[in-house]
């Protein structure tokens, strides 16, 4: 017998993915393994959880120990987009060891919840997972998205996670992510102050213990890039400054996104 492997992220699209390997496998072994960053919302275990009891399928939980801001003073370096070193240790890396521990890659199964958006990003995850073979439940005939989501979580009398509420484009590491852009950073302030407010601490406090000037965002006004804190975007964001670039939202991309990849 296989035994299926979901990446459960706690969105609403590895939930989906789940379903659809339930419903396509529903007499194999089906697994839902998180690994927590320890930057979680605390909705999204409740998501988490009303999920996995929905479908009737174990959910695995895995950790680290860490969260993002002590993994990066750990390594003396802070995350940001092109090398997001929070997923790579936190995510990727803790999944990978419980995987291999666990499963025998001639008779397991890895899905990972990414749809026709992201259908670029199915062609790299494989070879980071080898010899496990890899599956993409969305991108399966009837191709489904987030779309689809709601409408079985509303079947089943499950409320997405508040942070789509509120316009959340994921619901990981509490809303915010390294590799977010400045219109992400923005509704961050705007929507989820207080997350904000830490982020921004944390982020000064690094500075400090590194005695650098790091920084998650950048500046690129005038054709140089230098790094933004968080805290002259929020004073450039209340001062209404025209030179941010609010269309790049940029994405989480903690399972199928890697520091070597484009």
């Amino acid at each position: 017998m296989t035994t299926h492997v979901v990446m459960y992220s706690g969105g609403k699209a590895s939930w989906l993915a789940a379903w659809k390997v339930q419903d396509r496998y529903p007499e194999d072994q089906i697994d839902l393994l998180f690994a927590d960053t320890r930057t979680e919302d605390e909705d999204l275990y409740r998501f988490l959880s009303e999920g996995a009891e929905a479908l009737n399928l174990p959910l695995i939980e895995v950790a680290d120990g860490r969260n993002i801001w002590e993994v990066f003073r750990e390594e003396r370096f802070l995350g940001n987009n092109r090398v997001p070193i929070c997923s790579r240790v936190l995510k990727q890396e803790t999944s990978a060891k419980y995987v291999r521990e666990n499963y025998d890659p001639d008779d397991s199964v890895l899905y990972f919840g990414i749809d026709w958006t992201e259908a670029h990003r199915a062609d790299r995850i494989p070879k980071h997972w080898e010899p496990y073979e890899v599956d993409f439940p969305l991108l399966w005939e009837p191709v489904t998205d987030k779309t689809d989501a709601d409408m079985l979580l509303a079947r089943y009398g499950i409320e997405q996670p508040h942070l789509y509420d509120l316009g959340a484009p994921h619901n990981n590491c509490g809303g915010l992510c390294v590799r977010a852009g400045h219109g992400h950073f923005k509704w961050a302030l705007e929507n989820i102050p207080e997350t904000y407010r830490v982020w921004e601490l944390e982020e000064q406090a690094l500075r400090d213990y590194l005695e650098a000037d790091v920084a998650i965002l950048r500046d690129r006004r005038g054709g140089t890039t230098r790094p933004m804190t968080m805290t002259e975007f929020r004073e450039r964001v209340q001062e209404k400054d025209t030179q941010l670039d609010l269309f790049d939202w940029g994405g989480c991309g903690c399972m199928v996104e890697y520091d070597e990849d484009p």
